[in-house]
């Protein structure tokens, strides 16, 4: 048991640092090539962002365990809308102002089609292929479309990088995600079985939380800065680029099905949590610290029931 606690927080740590140093140097390097910051923002910082939860997912898929890869693809979205957005509230406030509407829309309709895929039980390469294609469509939308409401408010930007040192601390990110990926998935299957649980419980609850633990930090920290487009549009577009591009690349490399137990709750929860914060981005003013209580206690009634 102990050996498996260790692996596992071994590989949080791993996937944390790693995903850090990524960003870093993703957008040290994006600014080298003179790429905008709508493009830095939304597919570089975005997919680097996704690392974390993808290379957890992929290496789960690939070690034969489904339950964590997919779990953790759809636990990671509900921890984002009533764990990360609940607490970023309690920390601060979040001031809403038509912020991410039209992408809330692109996260349910990204949920439905992940429920629509699991109910009939398709799997295939062609299916991932068709859930990267859809990333790579929001991606050209939002390039077109650049004042559709995620992440509008300005940001000073961010001191340079040597390129050299942008490519040394993308190379030793990448390299810790892959290790830190390998070790939670050693870990949480090893767990999974000490406990007599099923690995879909895990990854529904430690390996989604774990992975998540970066969009947590940014989001708090663009809340206390000031930016609410960017603590919004952090939980939103980490919700489509997990349905999309981290489904989207399980299955192309994984093809299974989606586990069909996630059908009887899970999914239904992920539609519901979908459905919320497209309701909260359309018709309130602010996420307050008592919506922010009730976000965060959801979250923890649903890992206690999932555990139970």
């Amino acid at each position: 048991m102990i050996e498996a606690i260790l692996y596992v927080l071994a590989g949080l740590v791993g996937l944390t640092i790693g995903g850090e140093l990524l960003v870093r140097g993703s957008v040290g390097i994006a600014q080298h090539l003179r790429v905008s910051n709508l493009v830095t923002g939304l597919v570089i910082v975005g997919a680097a962002t996704s690392m974390p939860e993808m290379v957890a997912s992929v290496q789960a898929a690939l070690a034969g365990s489904p339950g964590i890869a997919w779990g953790n693809i759809v636990g990671s979205n509900i921890a984002n809308t009533l764990l990360i957005l609940g607490a970023t509230a309690l920390v601060m406030p979040i001031v809403l102002s038509g912020t991410g509407r039209r992408d809330a829309v692109v996260a349910l309709l990204a949920s439905l089609l992940l429920w629509g895929i699991t109910a009939l039980q398709w799997g295939s390469v062609w299916i991932g292929a068709a859930l990267l294609a859809g990333i790579v469509a929001y991606v050209y939308w939002r390039y077109n479309h650049p004042h559709s409401n995620v992440g509008d408010d300005e940001d000073e930007p961010e001191p340079q990088l040597r390129l050299p040192a942008a490519i040394l601390l993308f190379a030793i990110g990448l390299a810790l995600l892959v290790a830190g990926g390998q070790a939670l998935v050693f870990g949480a299957i090893d767990l999974s079985r000490l406990m007599g649980v099923s690995e879909t419980v895990i990854g529904l609850t430690v390996v989604a939380v774990g992975t998540s633990l970066p969009e947590l930090a940014a989001s708090v920290a663009a809340a206390v800065r000031g930016k609410p487009g960017l603590a919004i549009g952090n939980v939103v577009g980490s919700n489509i680029y997990n349905i999309l591009l981290i489904g989207g690349a399980t299955m192309a490399i994984a093809p299974f099905a989606v586990p069909a137990d996630l059908l009887a709750y899970e999914l239904v929860l992920l539609a519901l949590t979908a459905v919320v914060f497209l309701v909260i981005v359309a018709r309130a003013r602010e996420i307050g610290r008592l919506l922010g209580a009730l976000l965060v206690i959801s979250f923890i009634a649903n890992t206690v029931f999932i555990f139970s």
